[in-house]
């Protein structure tokens, strides 16, 4: 009894479109290029958009969250970035988070 339910269920597939198991795949690939891949791309490309205009006399905040202005650019990579009177350090261009927005800085001074 058991061997004629398994053949029946078997063969009861029927030849339907074989691309039809495709579609939910394209929808959900679609949905993730959209709503994940797009907008992040868009947001790396003004990221660094931002970190080539970067120039002397810049504030900036770092990866790690420490603001600072830059003094000098020592090459198209590195920059020299003063946290502190008299406190120079060397920053990445990878280690820059963004430019720092004035009300951070007005609390400072």
């Amino acid at each position: 009894m058991f061997e004629t339910l398994a053949y029946a269920s078997n063969g009861a597939t029927g030849g339907g479109n074989p691309l039809g198991g495709l579609i939910p795949l394209i929808l959900i690939f679609g949905v993730f290029y959209f709503l994940l891949i797009r907008p992040q791309q868009k947001r790396q490309k003004e990221h660094l958009k931002m970190l080539d205009s970067l120039v002397a006399g810049d504030e900036i905040v770092t990866q790690g969250g420490i603001y600072g202005k830059i003094t000098r650019v020592l090459d198209p990579a590195t920059y020299e970035v003063e946290i502190a009177k008299g406190v120079v350090v060397k920053v990445t261009k990878t280690a820059i988070a963004g430019k720092a927005t004035n009300t951070a800085n007005k609390e400072e001074k």
